[in-house]
C-alpha cells in the first residue's frame, strides 16, 4: 500500500488530505498546530494517516505541505539575525525605501523596523554600470574586513546586493565566495540568486527578506525530515511555493521568500480544482477561512491571476506569486471593544493555544467561532470529533462584549458575525 499525503500548516489547524493509492480513496482530517513547533503537529497527523490505513511510514510516496513558518517569522519579527553588505553610499536605502507612505494623508504613519539595523549594513568600494561596465572594481579587502565584523556581531545569514548586479553578477558572486572562504558559517545570499531583476529597493527587499527568514526555514524543514527520517519515511517534505508549486526542501531553504504564503496559495488551487469537478468555467472568486485570516482570490478564464510583487509585513518581494488579498477576520478572531466603545474584530487571533474559549483550553475573550457556537450555529469541529462548549463561549461573549455594551451574550454573538 502506498500514501500520497498533503497538508497545510494554519495558525489554528494543521489539515491533510490522503489518497490510498490501492482503494484511490481520499480522506481528510484536521488536527491541531500546535506551538512553538508547527512540526509537531505535522507528525502527529502522518502518525495518524498512516495507522487510519493500518500501514508505515515507509509507505509514503509522496508528502508536500505549505506552511507558515516563513510567513510568521516575518510578521511576527523572529527571523534571523542577518547583515547586509551593499555598494557604497546605499547603507540606507532600506529605510529610504521608494519615500512613499504607506497611509498618504497620515502624517505620523510609522515605516516597518528594517529587519536589518544600520551597524549591521556595511558598505565596500565597488560599482557597476547599468549595462554591466565596471565603473569602481571590487575592494576585497574591505569585503574581508565588513565580513570580520559581521561574523564577530553575531550574525547568521548576510544578503549580498550589489548597484545594477543584475546586469553583471560578477561583485556580488566575488563576494560571496570571499564570505564562504573567510565566514564558511554564514548563510550568504545575493540579490542575483534570488531576483536578479532592475528595481533598485524591490531587490534589495526581496534579497533581505530571503536572507532574514532563509534560516529559519532551513532549520525547521532540517528537523522536520530528520524527525521523518527516524520514523522510516523515504521521502523528502517538499514545499509549497507562493505561485502554487512545489519545491524541494533544499531550493525551499535557498529560496525561503518564494515559500511566503504558501498555505493560501495551496487554498486557491483547492478552490481552483473544486470548481472545475463543480462544473466551474469562465471566472469565479476564491474565498478560504481559517482560524486566523481569510484569504480571497480571482481565477479569470480558468486560472488564478499571478503577481510578481506582493508585500507581507510591509516588505515588498519581487517573487511571482499568486494574487491574494488577506484580511485578519478568522474563526479565531478576537471580539473586543475599542477606547471609544465601539464592537471590534480581529486582527488578532487566540490560534489554537489557547483558542477560541469553546475550546476549553483556557482561552477566555470572546471569538468569532465563539459567537457561532452561541447562536447554535457551530457545535463540533474536526468532523464531530471536537466537542465545542456552548457554555464557555457565552460566558465570554457575555463578559467581553455583552457587559460592556448593555445587551445579552445572544446579541453581542450577531453583532460579533
Amino acid at each position: 500500500m502506498t500514501l500520497s499525503i498533503a497538508a497545510d500548516i494554519g495558525g489554528t489547524f494543521t489539515d491533510f488530505v490522503i489518497l490510498n493509492h490501492e482503494s484511490n480513496e481520499i480522506g481528510t482530517f484536521k488536527v491541531f498546530t500546535t506551538y512553538p513547533d508547527p512540526a509537531e503537529g505535522l507528525l502527529s497527523g502522518l502518525d495518524r494517516a498512516v495507522a487510519e490505513h493500518q500501514c508505515d511510514h515507509a509507505d509514503i510516496a509522496f508528502f508536500a505541505h505549505g506552511s507558515t513558518v516563513g510567513t510568521n517569522s516575518l510578521v511576527e519579527l523572529k527571523g534571523s539575525r542577518c547583515g547586509l553588505i551593499t555598494t557604497r553610499g546605499f547603507r540606507d536605502l532600506l529605510e529610504i525605501r521608494r519615500q512613499k507612505r504607506p497611509h498618504l494623508y497620515d502624517l505620523q504613519v510609522d515605516k516597518p523596523r528594517p529587519l536589518i539595523p544600520r551597524p549591521l549594513r556595511k558598505e565596500v568600494n565597488e560599482r557597476m554600470r547599468f549595462d554591466g561596465s565596471v565603473e569602481t572594481p571590487l575592494a576585497t579587502e574591505e569585503v574581508l574586513r565588513v565580513a570580520a565584523e559581521l561574523q564577530g556581531a553575531g550574525v547568521e545569514a548576510v544578503a549580498i546586493v550589489y548597484l545594477h548586479s543584475y546586469a553583471n553578477a560578477d561583485h556580488e558572486e566575488r563576494t560571496e565566495r570571499l564570505l564562504a572562504q573567510a565566514a564558511p558559517q554564514l548563510d550568504t545570499y545575493t540579490s542575483t540568486e534570488v531576483v536578479p531583476q532592475f528595481r533598485e529597493f524591490e531587490r534589495l527587499s526581496t534579497t533581505v527578506v530571503n536572507a532574514y527568514v532563509g534560516p529559519v526555514i532551513r532549520r525547521y524543514l532540517r528537523h522536520l525530515q530528520r524527525r521523518l527520517e527516524q520514523r522510516g519515511c523515504a521521502s523528502p517534505p517538499l514545499v509549497m511555493k507562493s505561485d502554487g508549486g512545489i519545491t524541494t526542501p533544499a531550493e525551499a531553504s535557498r529560496a525561503a521568500v518564494t515559500t511566503v504564503g504558501s498555505g493560501p496559495a495551496g487554498g486557491v488551487r483547492g478552490a481552483q480544482l473544486a470548481a472545475e469537478q463543480a462544473g466551474g468555467e469562465g471566472d469565479f472568486v476564491t474565498f478560504d477561512m481559517g482560524g486566523t485570516s481569510t484569504d480571497v482570490s480571482l481565477i479569470a478564464g480558468g486560472r488564478p491571476l499571478t503577481t510578481d510583487e506582493s508585500q507581507v509585513g510591509g516588505w515588498p518581494m519581487k517573487v511571482r506569486a499568486i494574487d491574494i488579498h488577506s484580511i485578519g477576520a478568522g474563526g479565531g478572531s478576537v471580539a473586543w471593544i475599542d477606547p471609544g466603545g465601539l464592537l471590534q474584530v480581529g486582527p488578532e487571533s487566540a490560534g489554537s493555544s489557547p483558542g477560541p474559549a469553546c475550546y476549553g483550553r483556557g482561552g477566555t475573550r470572546p471569538t468569532i467561532t465563539d459567537a457561532n457556537v452561541v447562536l447554535g450555529r457551530l457545535d463540533s469541529l474536526l468532523g464531530g470529533e471536537f466537542r465545542l462548549d456552548r457554555g464557555l463561549a457565552t460566558d465570554a461573549l457575555a463578559v467581553g462584549v455583552g457587559q460592556p455594551l448593555g445587551v445579552s451574550a445572544e446579541e453581542a454573538s450577531r453583532g460579533v458575525l
